[in-house]
């Protein structure tokens, strides 16, 4: 866990970059479902990361600090503000406990409620949820929670029996005014007015990654849906197939009931034997590539996907006709306006 001392801004800064890596990277300790997604923080509008400690004997006291950061109008983040947490409560209860904590802030009032000093408690005016876990972005209807708090946790310790205290987030002011040097408004500061300090340089790559990570999680999922519907489309675009089929003879019939290797030596079809000695006396194979995907429907069709090169074994001079053909080690027919000539 880390230190829940309150310290200056820069080293609340390290401490917030150094929470956020394992609240969202996978570790031996933490599967992909149990990470925080980079969805939830590419998209968030504001971000608070702090650590606390609790401790007590019947009456408890919470205590700790971090910052919290804005998301301004072109996307970027703001500067951090210090800010700092506080608590008592009472109830049976013995023990200590280390926290770390990432509170997603989902709405434009939740970043004015810190933005505008003072104390704040969370669970009064802003609604508050534990946050989505996993890496699913499609999946993941957690996101249409009405809470404008998300919250995530992780604790070290020993804590028994139960909790009625009330917490509140406090401002710090003069640790602002420190690391900036002027008396400043956290208002100034999460709304853009102070750029972004050279000192938390690790925490803005951080920060920077997720909204990569989302855009490229979506990219990876529209090309998907746009695959999808190419598909889709190219299936309803299929040419008609050939009417007449060929028929088999029962000789033809009883070979083809045998073994592959009879099936292979012999024509499928007698109305096309009359090409086959064409064909096959060539120097190189006559090869042809399907421009559409092929699901035979009767025993003795070639089954292919669109891009296979089929090799003809026997053929037509009718590109609305039926050839006979091989593609890995399987001979059958298939409709000719299915493939072109190479």
């Amino acid at each position: 866990m880390n230190n829940p001392i309150p310290s200056n801004l820069k080293s609340e800064a390290k401490k917030a970059a150094k929470i956020l890596r394992e609240f969202t990277e996978i570790t031996s300790g933490s599967g992909p479902d149990k990470i925080i997604p980079a969805h939830v923080i590419a998209k968030a509008k504001g971000l608070v990361v702090l650590s606390a400690i609790k401790a007590g004997f019947l009456v408890t006291a919470r205590g700790g600090s971090g910052i919290v950061l804005a998301r301004l109008p072109d996307g970027k983040w703001s500067a951090p503000s210090a800010i700092g947490i506080a608590g008592l409560g009472g109830g049976f209860e013995l023990g200590i406990e280390v926290s770390d904590l990432v509170i997603i802030l989902n709405y434009d009032r939740a970043v004015e409620a810190f933005a505008k000093g003072g104390n704040l408690t969370l669970g009064g005016n802003l609604t508050v949820a534990v946050g989505p876990l996993g890496r699913n972005l499609e999946g993941d209807v957690s996101l249409r929670s009405s809470a404008a708090v998300f919250t995530y946790c992780k604790s070290r310790g020993l804590f028994a029996g139960m909790s009625l205290e009330g917490s509140c987030l406090i401002e710090r002011k003069e640790t602002n005014r420190k690391f900036y040097c002027q008396d400043i408004r956290a208002y100034d500061i999460l709304f853009g007015d102070i750029p972004r300090p050279a000192e938390a340089e690790d925490l803005y790559e951080i920060l920077d990654s997720f909204t990569e990570k989302y855009e490229n999680e979506g990219q990876r999922i529209n090309a998907r849906k746009a695959a999808r519907e190419r598909k889709k489309a190219s299936a309803k675009e299929l040419p008609s197939k050939p009417l007449s089929r060929p028929r088999q003879s029962s000789a033809q019939a009883q070979l083809n009931s045998g073994s592959q290797s009879n099936r292979n030596e012999y024509n499928l079809y007698p109305e096309l034997s009359s090409y086959r000695e064409r064909v096959g006396n060539l120097n190189q194979p006559l090869e042809v590539t399907a421009l559409y995907s092929f699901e035979g429907q009767q025993p003795g069709d070639l089954n292919f996907q669109a891009g296979d090169r089929i090799t003809v074994i026997s053929k037509t001079d009718s590109h609305f006709d039926w050839w006979e053909g091989n593609l890995r080690g399987q001979t059958g027919i298939f409709p000719a306006n299915y493939v072109t000539m190479n």
